[in-house]
């Protein structure tokens, strides 16, 4: 493990013949989990729609028309609580809870409701018997705090992208928005989920910023999303093309040479790759995906086809976890 690579350094990693890269992220990987470990994780959305900030990928932005996502409140605690409960019946040890904000509600009496709200969230996930992780946005170091006290296992808070493209995607908040808020839960004591997208219309050399700068951290991610852009109608990146399954697979690749002991999540987008695609990704080191046929707004594969290519190539006992 290291946390000195440079950008350039990573260029290179992302160039090399694909064989080769493939070839030597799995042997990484199977020198760093056991062979056929791969988690499954769900995601459930608590709060819905109508969300300030402008993210270009988002179809839950409030500055977008026509996306088909309307927009919900804050879901009750026992509403939540309902579906953890028959997460854990299908056999969950972990669930998740996401809500679109643009930081974690603060500042006023109804504020202070629906983040307190959140809190008895997780202490009944808790309750349960199971983890609980949570992806609300920015938080404060109280906040990140109150949620440890909860009880919160892992918070999710992606980057996104390189932090030179990053204005690009989004300009409600700055990159160091991000970073600060990775801090405030690392202070916590409080694990750490973060990953980024592909397919925005960046170059190599903004990957690369992204996968340095989450390797860079001390200590690194338990667990690292890599999403390919879903190109949702109503937001100014609906006519992106799809990525390029190949370019997932160098991403995996790089992300678990660089990160050797990271939960590599192959995320959002994995609903347009082929059974082999996927195949190729675990074999590149991926070792998580979401199991689900909803993620926060968008579709996933599914549970029966998830349960089928698992089963062909010999994943073993595939644990069912929920994870941001």
């Amino acid at each position: 493990m290291r946390h000195d690579w440079s950008v350039e350094e990573v260029e290179g990693l992302l160039a090399q013949p694909l064989l080769k890269l493939v070839a030597d992220a799995a042997a990484v990987h199977r020198a760093s989990f056991p062979d056929g470990d791969i988690q499954l994780a769900s995601l459930m959305s608590i709060k819905t729609g109508g969300c300030p900030e402008d993210c270009s990928y988002c179809p839950q932005s409030a500055h977008f028309s026509g996306t088909g996502v309307a927009k919900e409140d804050l879901l009750s605690v026992e509403t939540v609580l309902e579906a953890a409960r028959a997460a854990k019946a299908a056999g969950a040890s972990r669930f998740c809870m996401g809500a679109a904000w643009r930081s974690a509600p603060k500042g006023s009496p109804r504020a202070e409701e629906q983040f307190n709200r959140v809190c008895q969230m997780v202490e009944g996930v808790r309750g349960l018997g199971m983890e609980a992780c949570a992806t609300l946005g920015m938080i404060t170091p109280q906040q990140a705090q109150q949620l440890k006290t909860a009880g919160l296992t892992a918070y999710n808070h992606n980057l996104d992208t390189g932090a030179d493209y990053y204005e690009d995607i989004i300009s409600t908040r700055q990159y160091a928005d991000r970073l600060n808020t990775i801090e405030n839960v690392r202070n916590a004591g409080i694990t750490v989920c973060c990953g980024g997208i592909i397919g925005m219309g960046e170059e190599t050399v903004h990957r690369a910023q992204l996968l340095a700068t989450l390797a860079n951290m001390t200590p690194q991610p338990e667990s690292v999303p890599i999403n390919a852009l879903v190109a949702v109608e109503g937001t100014p990146l609906a006519d992106m093309p799809p990525v390029d399954p190949l370019e997932l697979v160098r991403m995996c690749a790089a992300a678990r040479i660089m990160m050797p002991y990271a939960r590599v999540r192959l995320s959002a987008g994995r609903l347009r790759l082929s059974r082999e695609a996927q195949t190729l990704c675990f074999l590149a080191g991926a070792n998580s995906i979401f199991y689900g046929e909803k993620l926060l707004t968008t579709g996933n594969n599914e549970l029966a086809l998830d349960q089928a290519l698992l089963r062909d190539i010999g994943a073993g006992d595939v644990r069912v976890l929920a994870a941001a």
